[in-house]
Parts: C-alpha cells; sequence; structure tokens
C-alpha cells in the first residue's frame, strides 16, 4: 500500500511539472503581474494613487484585485497598507501610479538633502512623482540638480522619456517654470514660494534616486532664476515660463549662464511676443562682463555675442490691457563656442605664507577701448570674470585673462595695496620696513603697474623714508630736471587736515631722507620693460621715528660737482598755511655749495602773519639769512659748511599761494681759488689801465688851467659812513653832501689789494679754513607761529635812515623783523656782507 501511494504522488508530481515551468515562464515574462504590497509610514506624509492610465480597457483587460475585491483606483494614505495584484500579464499598458509627498519648509525643518523616491517596492508602472515643498513667500527655494537639465516645450518627449516639471505656486496661480530633460546645461533652479515639482518615469527606468536635492533657501525677490552651466561648447535652447501661454504680468524672471573663461557665449532670439503693455514697460537686461550697469536691449534688437564669462539675462513683464491682451512670450538660443583671434593665458597668483598675515590686495585690471569696454577680461573662476579681479592676501588664485586681440601685455596690468600701519609708538618706533615689491608678482606673465603702501601712525611717532644707497632725485619736468628712470615715487599726505602732495622722486638723486608728520601713502609707479631688472635694486626704507614738531624734513646729499633742484611741497595748490619746510644739506669736504632761489621774492600775498626763508650753516656762531615774504631774496649764498634752508608759510590771501624752487650747485674749494686769483689779477690790470689814464688827465688839465682844483673820484661801493643813533641824519647821505670830496688818493681806495705785493704778479690771497667743530643736527626755529597769528595785517614798512654795518646780522630770535631799508650808498645783504658789484664789473670788463 505504501509503496503504491508513492507511486501515485509521483506521478501526480511529474504531471504538474508542466504546469509549475509554465507559471515560472509567465512570472519572467510578466514582471507586471503577480502579487504587490505597498505600505507607507505615517511619518513620510506621502499619498498614493494607482489609477488607470491613458487606455479605457484597464478594468476590461487587467482587473486590480485586492482578495475578492476589484477596483477602478486605489488611493493609499500615509500610515495606509494595500496588498493588490493585477490581473494581467503588463499592466503598465494599462495602469499608472502618482506619489504625492508633502515638504513644509516654512519651519526650520527644511530637508536639505537629496531627495529619494518613496515608497518602494512600487509595481514597475508609469509613475509620476510629485513634490509639494512649501515655503513662505519671501522664500525661494534653491533645487541643484545631479544630472543637469535640458528645457523643452510643452508636448515635446525626452530620450529617455524622463521629464521634469518644474512650477510654482502663488495662493492659488500656478505658474509653470518649464519642462526638463536630464543632460542639459541647467544646474540649479530658484524658485519663490510654494514648489511644484513633478518627475515623470517610464516603467522601466531604473533610477533608485529622483535626481535633485533642496540645496538651501534663499531671498531673490523674483519668480525665479534659472542657472545654467557650460563645460564646453555647446547650444542650448530656453524660454519664458508658462512659454507658450504667455508670461505672467508683472514678473520678474532671470537666467544666469556660467561660462568658462576660455568661451565666448552668443545670444539668438527664436520667438518672441512683445506684450501690450497697460502700465509700466516689458524689460530686457543684460549684465554683462565689464559694466558696473545693466545693459538694456529691446526684444528686437540684435542680442550680444561673444559675451567673455558668465553673464546674466532678465525678462520684467507689465500689466498688460484686459481690453487688448498680448502675452509676452520668449524662446532663444545660447551658444557657447571657442573664441577666435584671441589670445587667453592662464598663470597662478601665490598670495599665502609670507603674505598671510600682511594687508595686501592685489588688483589686475585691463584697459578699455575706444567703446567704453574692457579690452580683457580677467577671470578667476567661471562665475568671477570683469575687467578687473582683486584678490587679498592668504590664499593662492588661479587666473585666466581673456583678451580680444594678442594684447595681454599692453593692456592688462597688476596693482598692489600694501597697508602698513603703526598702532603704539613703543611696538613699532625704529622698527624698519623694506618697501619692495613682492618678487612673485614680478615674475607674473603681466607687467607690473604700481604698488601703493599706506602708512599711518599715533600722534607721537612721524614716517621716515630713507634711500641711503640709489638716494631720490625730485621729479621737476619744467626745469628739464626730471626722472628718466624706470619707475618713481609719489608721497601724498592722507591726514585729513593735511592733504598735501610732497612730491614723485625716483632713484639716483641727491635726496637721503625725508621725515613727515604726516599719515602718508607712497605710490610706486612702473615705466617701460626696464622695471622688473631695475626694480630688484631698490633701496628704499620705512621707519617710524618720535614725533618732531617740523612738518617736513628732507636731507639732502649732493656729490661733488653736482646740481641739484629742490622745490616746496604741494607744488600745484602752494604751500598750507602756516607749514614749515626745512632741507638739511650737506657741503661734501673740501667743497662749497652755492645756494640760489629761482625766483626773486617768495610770490605770496599774506593776509595774516608772515612767510619767511631762513638760510643758516650748521657751525657755531653762524650769521643767518633771513628773508620776509616781501623782501627780496638774495641771488646766490656761497655755503662752506653744512646748512639748513627753511621755508614758512603765512596765511595767504585767496588765490595766492606760496610754491618756490631753488637749486644747490657744489664746485671744488681749488677751482674756486683759481677763479678768485684770476679776478684780482684783472682788477689789478684794470687799476694800471685807470691810473696811467688819470695821470694823463691830470697833466692835461694842468697844462689848460693849472689854477683849477683837482676832482676825487667817488666809489658808491665803499661804506664812509660811521655808525650813528637813530635819526642823526634823517635825509640820508645820498641827500646832503657830507661824501663829497675834493681830492681822494686812489692808495687810500685800492690800497688794500697791494698790501705784501713786490710786483703786480706777487699778490698773496689768504685762504678759508673751514670749521671743523661739533655743529647742531637739529633745524633752526622759525619766528614764532603765535606772532603770526597775532597779527591780521601786515605793517607798513618805516622809513630807517640808520645804515646796517657789518657788525649787525638778522638772528632767528628775533620776534619782530623789521624790512631793510638801503640809505642810497651802500647796499648789504641780510648776512651784513656789502654787495661787490663794482668787483663783478671790473670782472665783466676783463672777460
Amino acid at each position: 500500500m505504501a509503496a503504491g501511494a508513492r507511486a501515485l504522488l509521483l506521478a501526480r508530481r511529474h504531471r504538474l511539472l508542466p504546469a509549475l515551468l509554465l507559471l515560472l515562464a509567465a512570472a519572467l515574462l510578466f514582471p507586471g503581474a503577480g502579487a504587490f504590497k505597498i505600505a507607507i509610514r505615517s511619518v513620510d506624509n506621502i499619498t498614493v494613487l494607482i489609477k488607470p492610465g491613458p487606455s479605457t480597457q484597464a478594468e476590461r483587460f487587467c482587473k486590480m484585485c485586492s482578495g475578492r475585491t476589484c477596483f477602478s483606483e486605489r488611493k493609499i494614505q500615509s500610515g495606509g497598507q494595500f496588498d493588490f495584484n493585477f490581473e494581467c500579464s503588463m499592466p503598465e499598458n494599462y495602469w499608472v501610479l502618482v506619489v504625492e509627498r508633502h515638504i513644509d519648509c516654512m519651519s526650520r525643518h527644511c530637508p536639505f538633502e537629496d531627495v529619494l523616491l518613496h515608497p518602494s517596492g512600487l509595481p514597475n508602472l508609469n509613475r509620476t512623482f510629485i513634490w509639494d515643498v512649501k515655503a513662505g513667500r519671501k522664500d525661494a527655494l534653491v533645487l541643484k540638480f545631479a544630472t543637469q537639465l535640458r528645457q523643452i516645450e510643452s508636448g515635446d518627449t525626452c530620450p529617455d522619456r524622463v521629464v521634469y516639471k518644474i512650477g510654482s505656486r502663488f495662493v492659488t496661480n500656478t505658474v509653470n517654470i518649464g519642462f526638463f530633460c536630464r543632460n542639459g546645461s541647467v544646474s540649479r533652479v530658484k524658485v519663490q514660494g510654494e514648489v511644484i515639482m513633478t518627475l515623470e518615469l517610464p516603467w522601466d527606468a531604473k533610477l533608485n534616486t529622483s535626481g535633485f536635492k533642496i540645496e538651501s533657501r534663499d531671498s531673490i525677490k523674483r519668480l525665479c532664476i534659472i542657472e545654467s552651466t557650460f563645460l564646453s561648447e555647446s547650444s542650448v535652447t530656453l524660454m519664458s515660463a508658462n512659454y507658450p501661454l504667455g508670461f505672467p504680468e508683472d514678473e520678474l524672471m532671470t537666467w544666469q549662464f556660467v561660462v568658462p573663461p576660455t568661451l565666448r557665449a552668443s545670444v539668438f532670439f527664436l520667438n518672441y511676443t512683445k506684450p501690450n503693455c497697460e502700465r509700466k514697460e516689458q524689460r530686457l537686461e543684460y549684465f554683462l562682463p565689464g559694466y558696473d550697469k545693466p545693459e538694456v536691449y529691446s526684444l528686437k534688437d540684435t542680442q550680444p555675442m561673444n559675451i567673455p564669462g558668465a553673464f546674466n539675462l532678465s525678462l520684467q513683464g507689465c500689466d498688460q490691457d484686459d481690453m487688448k491682451p498680448e502675452a509676452l512670450r520668449l524662446l532663444f538660443r545660447v551658444d557657447v563656442h571657442y573664441p577666435k583671434n584671441e589670445e587667453n593665458i592662464s598663470f597662478t597668483v601665490d598670495l599665502r605664507n609670507k603674505y598671510k598675515k600682511e594687508d595686501m590686495n592685489v588688483t589686475i585690471y585691463s584697459n578699455t577701448v575706444q567703446s567704453g569696454s574692457p579690452a580683457c577680461f580677467i577671470c578667476r573662476s567661471a562665475r568671477h570674470c570683469g575687467p578687473n579681479v582683486t584678490l587679498t592676501s592668504g590664499d593662492s588664485y588661479s587666473i585666466t585673462i581673456l583678451c580680444r586681440k594678442k594684447d595681454v601685455s599692453s593692456n592688462v596690468k597688476i596693482i598692489v595695496e600694501r597697508a602698513i600701519a603703526c598702532f603704539r609708538s613703543r611696538d613699532c618706533q625704529d622698527r624698519v620696513f623694506a618697501l619692495v615689491v613682492p618678487k612673485n608678482l614680478l615674475d607674473l606673465p603681466i607687467p607690473f603697474d604700481m604698488l601703493i603702501w599706506k602708512v599711518t601712525a599715533p600722534e607721537d611717532t612721524n614716517i621716515e623714508l630713507r634711500a641711503p644707497t640709489l638716494k631720490l632725485q625730485e621729479h621737476l619736468p619744467k626745469l628739464q630736471y626730471g626722472c628718466t628712470t624706470s619707475y618713481s615715487y609719489t608721497i601724498n599726505g592722507t591726514t585729513p587736515s593735511k592733504m598735501i602732495t610732497f612730491g614723485t622722486y625716483c632713484p639716483g638723486g641727491a635726496i637721503e631722507k625725508i621725515q613727515i608728520r604726516n599719515n602718508i601713502t607712497i605710490s610706486l609707479k612702473a615705466y617701460g620693460h626696464r622695471f622688473n631688472e631695475s626694480v630688484r635694486d631698490q633701496d628704499l626704507k620705512l621707519v617710524f621715528v618720535p614725533a618732531m614738531k617740523e612738518d617736513c624734513i628732507f636731507t639732502v646729499t649732493p656729490a661733488p660737482k653736482s646740481k641739484v633742484y629742490l622745490q616746496t611741497p604741494n607744488w600745484v595748490d602752494g604751500l598750507p598755511s602756516y607749514m614749515n619746510v626745512y632741507w638739511n644739506i650737506s657741503v661734501p669736504p673740501k667743497n662749497i655749495a652755492q645756494l640760489r632761489f629761482l625766483s626773486d621774492r617768495m610770490n605770496v600775498r599774506c593776509d595774516k602773519a608772515w612767510g619767511y626763508v631762513h638760510v643758516k650753516e650748521q657751525r657755531p656762531n653762524a650769521e643767518e639769512n633771513l628773508r620776509r615774504h616781501d623782501e627780496s631774496l638774495p641771488r646766490a649764498l656761497d655755503m662752506r659748511h653744512n646748512f639748513w634752508v627753511n621755508i614758512s608759510n603765512c596765511f595767504p590771501y585767496p588765490g595766492s599761494r606760496l610754491s618756490m624752487q631753488f637749486s644747490v650747485t657744489v664746485a671744488g674749494k681749488k677751482s674756486d681759488l683759481a677763479i678768485i686769483v684770476g679776478v684780482v689779477a684783472g682788477v689789478l690790470a684794470v687799476l694800471t689801465v685807470i691810473g696811467l689814464a688819470v695821470g694823463c688827465i691830470k697833466k692835461k688839465k694842468k697844462k689848460e688851467n693849472p689854477q683849477t682844483p683837482m676832482v676825487g673820484v667817488y666809489n658808491t661801493n665803499v661804506n664812509t659812513q660811521l655808525p650813528t643813533k637813530p635819526g642823526v641824519f634823517k635825509k640820508g647821505r645820498k641827500n646832503n653832501e657830507s661824501h663829497v670830496y675834493a681830492v681822494i688818493d686812489e692808495t687810500m681806495v685800492y690800497g688794500h689789494l697791494l698790501d705784501n705785493m713786490s710786483g703786480p704778479g706777487n699778490a698773496e690771497i689768504g685762504v678759508y679754513q673751514p670749521f671743523t667743530g661739533a655743529v647742531s643736527s637739529r633745524p633752526p626755529s622759525p619766528p614764532p607761529i603765535s606772532s603770526f597769528r597775532k597779527m591780521s595785517k601786515l605793517p607798513e614798512a618805516e622809513d630807517s635812515s640808520t645804515p646796517m654795518t657789518d657788525s649787525e646780522t638778522y638772528t632767528f630770535a628775533h620776534q619782530v623783523l623789521e624790512p631793510l631799508k638801503s640809505n642810497g650808498d651802500t647796499h648789504v645783504s641780510g648776512n651784513g656782507e656789502v654787495d661787490t658789484s663794482l668787483k663783478k664789473e671790473l670782472e665783466n670788463s676783463v672777460l
């Protein structure tokens, strides 16, 4: 019995085997068939709807049943579950799935992450996923796509049948931003307000993720922003929102195009309609690289072409006329291509390491062409491309320069700004800063243009510039004393109450130091191709030193047999009121320096106080030469020792300014002595001729009239009057006859030239012995400013008949200085020296 039962069972099994094989083959061939289970968690906030597709034969040919109950459609809510099966082999031909998820981004718990395809385990039907993301009306959600999108018109299909649809909802109005396929250029879409995101997937799509994420929340104050990123040459088509139905009234949308710096973009309008505006106007704006303001175009204009770098395009709608409506529509194409006939260079600017802690900015800028647009574009990324770019210290940058022609070196320059600040004097006094151009900037493939040091110091600290080796020469082109070097320095005062220009200087002069009581900027300007080589030898240094009462001191060290021109600061506008400037001028050993002012007077009209020129040698008991602004300046002064030149300004009348220039010429003493000997020999020869002439005249007159008394010769350059008290000769010697003599013996007039002479060619000349003792390095004090300010008007010069003798000299200690008056007889300089006009006339006659 048992064996028979086993045989019967095996036979039954063998009979069922073909049926089992048929069921397995059907399962493999018709994967849509079978049993399914959809379970949704309550926290997912998801609704799944299974409904018939476009075909109306679903209930007839492919029923959806759960047990013995069949459904025409079924909706599963969050927290629900549904077990079902399809009674056909290909349910995807009859049924579709709609999965809708609600996301709340109005609170702080907005999921900024990749959006997943929930729930899992869905049957392979054509699926539509809808994400309804709520946000505030002023907020915009940023959607970022892993595979960039390509916009298509409504009704078009995508090759893989994967379609994205993006919409926006304001209260009850829904606006379609656009339809998109995968594999395009749209990388981000920013939508203001509530976002309706839709993804349509075919039944055989093998996608586990949605392909986008909610990246962030932003404020854009417009309907949407579509970002389109290009990685290589390509062409894309884009369209306005709600196309072709019409752009919403009074809305604004923007396209942001991110173009690599090595490519160019051109815009072409394919189709558009202009709205019939009742209020406002439709507006089309481009924000192009190289322009500070948006460029406005009309729909019918030729749109921009060959755009380098990133740019924006904005479309603004208007309020349309309801009686004659005409919607705004725009369909356009953007072609991105490689440039033609252009030069592109790329390099790295490394501002790390030693520059990390320094306050330094590097600006790379382009010149402009005749149209006003930049000749080149400088890009540090695809998003930052324009006529200039500024780099800060502490980082490394990759720079690409795009020029329309092959002229990068002539159209692109570098400007560097560095800050040197002293906040506490004890921390920075006597600290030396080398004012040099960083070597890595000199090695860049574009020329260096300018470096600006911004220097600030506290009240008890001054700024000193030192050029001990190269020294500095002031740029004075009007005197044909201009700089011809490959770079120069311009020094400007930046203290608000002292905004002045101290001058432009270049290496190779006589100015060794400049000490300034002011915050300043020092601008190094490069000229020509020789700059990179010559600037490597620069030795300009900056030192913070203890404060001084003088406004500015120049230390000048002329070389032997040289000539130096100098001028007061702020030449164009004139020296500021009450400002004192000093020049500490060294005289080389065994040399004489001749100081000569290039004008006869100070040429300033003073409203309050006086202006002065002070000259004083740096030796004990040195005589001081002082001239007031209304007095004549000395023609030339010979200096055998180091000396000071001080120019002090008054409070000028409006429109009057104090600007002075002077020169210092250095010559050897031996050459001067040779000139003096030659002059004396010439004088003796002239005297011999005069003596013979006088003797002949005497003899002739004796023959003609022996009784006639002899007439004396009067020398106007000899002071024969003794010092007297004021008021004794009120008429003055030129108005009386006290100086008339009947006879003057020639030996009394010229006898001092004949002393110790055995012959006309053996005159002994005294040699000047220079002072070798200690001298003061501090500048002489000018007349007190307090006396300047007490005077509202200049006093009239008083007439005085009192002559000045050699023993009387001006000193800087005088409180009130009277102008020197001539008595008509003898001319005396401010340092007490007698004018040697006769000597010069004799020299000229000999020459």
